[in-house]
């Protein structure tokens, strides 16, 4: 979990100290914080750190290898860049690398190696300026993308491999039942197996309330997200939630919890429609910008005639108080606080979209399920357009 506290003193120790040399502010920033050395690296429980110095903003210095990047990628690594006049600040996580350019040549998924530049290092995430000012909301949405699927990424970036994810060919069949299925969510919406849908999750959670609140203290985002949908979605029928449930109750080593990644956490079909529910967690006292989804695997499940595909989210007030709400992905308000990472988009995709964490917070006080068909139809023709 992000503590801003810890960070923030950081940040501000760093930019108090612009006239210190590189050298000097390494062993000024280590001394205060008793940070631990790992070679360039230095870290504590909350973050790791590396220092670098450039005469400009632009630096294309080789900053660190990837598989050393991997072993503190689950913390925030903050790069501070001594330039003449400031220091500059920037996350360099894995979701923030466009790609590996040092003896990269021999990267792939079972062999990581290779370092990364400064040039490698987006400046920019989506909307969202990489620096201090922006790091919690940057980590929180780092957080949601396991290394693997950002090894996937880099290796597809760096070697021109194509990876193994699957882009939505747009056809003229399957973009009109794409375009319709605004049409087939706001029936749904109004239909008596919305309601069925909404009083069956909202059982479920009720049914591992305790569980799920012990589950909210876990401080990694992905693996609490993991653990609550999981939860939700098979309660205590099986061993491994049993075995999840004993882990919680014991405050012992979680098992291990494998994903398919598929569109949905929850399926389930009707006489009229196919749903797919994606349930989505949220801290609602904490910020977020958690990763919604990949668009290729929405626009291939909507081209389908029966598709429909909602959204379950699940806040958790500091008070223990649980709020729900189920809404289509062509919520009028969700559709405000839904972007495209391009970033992330390979030469095989169009991407992931992000959710804004402020937005969930409106959607879960206000509880609206509102279409606004002809946004919704546009939103979805840009989505092929990409």
């Amino acid at each position: 979990m992000y503590n801003q506290i810890v960070i923030d003193e950081l940040i501000n120790f760093i930019h108090n100290n612009p006239n210190l040399s590189k050298e000097k502010l390494t062993e000024a920033v280590v001394k205060k914080f008793q940070l631990t050395k790992d070679r360039s690296v230095y870290y504590n429980k909350y973050y790791a750190i590396r220092f670098s110095k450039s005469s400009s903003d632009n630096f294309s210095n080789t900053v660190l290898g990837l598989s050393t990047l991997q072993k503190y990628d689950h913390l925030p690594f903050i790069i501070c860049l001594n330039t003449p006049n400031e220091n500059k600040l920037m996350l360099a996580n894995t979701s923030f690398l466009k790609k590996i350019s040092h003896s990269s040549h021999k990267l792939r998924r079972d062999n990581i190696r290779g370092s990364f530049n400064g040039t490698d290092i987006v400046r920019r995430f989506g909307t969202i300026e990489n620096n201090e000012n922006n790091f919690e909301e940057l980590f929180s949405f780092h957080q949601e993308i396991p290394f693997e699927e950002n090894l996937d990424r880099l290796v597809e970036s760096t070697n021109n491999i194509i990876g193994r994810k699957l882009r939505y060919d747009s056809n003229p069949k399957g973009d009109a039942n794409i375009l319709n299925s605004v049409d087939r969510a706001e029936k749904f919406i109004a239909s008596k197996y919305y309601d069925e849908l909404n009083a069956d999750l909202f059982t479920k959670v009720k049914k591992v309330r305790n569980e799920i609140l012990i589950a909210t203290l876990i401080d990694n985002v992905n693996i609490r997200g993991r653990v609550i949908e999981y939860l939700i979605t098979h309660g205590n029928s099986d061993n491994l939630s049993a075995n999840i449930i004993k882990a919680l109750q014991k405050k012992e080593p979680l098992p291990e919890i494998k994903t398919d990644n598929d569109l949905g956490d929850y399926n389930k079909n009707f006489d009229l429609y196919d749903s797919k529910t994606d349930i989505k967690t949220k801290i609602l006292y904490l910020k977020s910008a958690p990763k919604a989804f990949n668009i290729d695997k929405l626009l291939t499940f909507l081209s389908k005639d029966k598709s429909i595909y909602l959204i379950y989210f699940v806040g958790f007030e500091s008070n223990n108080e649980i709020k729900t709400f189920l809404c289509s992905v062509f919520n009028t308000k969700l559709l405000e606080g839904t972007g495209v990472q391009f970033h992330w988009a390979g030469r095989n995709s169009r991407g992931v979209a992000q959710f804004n964490g402020a937005i969930i917070d409106d959607i879960l006080n206000e509880k609206l399920n509102i279409i606004n068909k002809n946004k919704a139809r546009e939103w979805l023709q840009y989505l092929i357009s990409i």
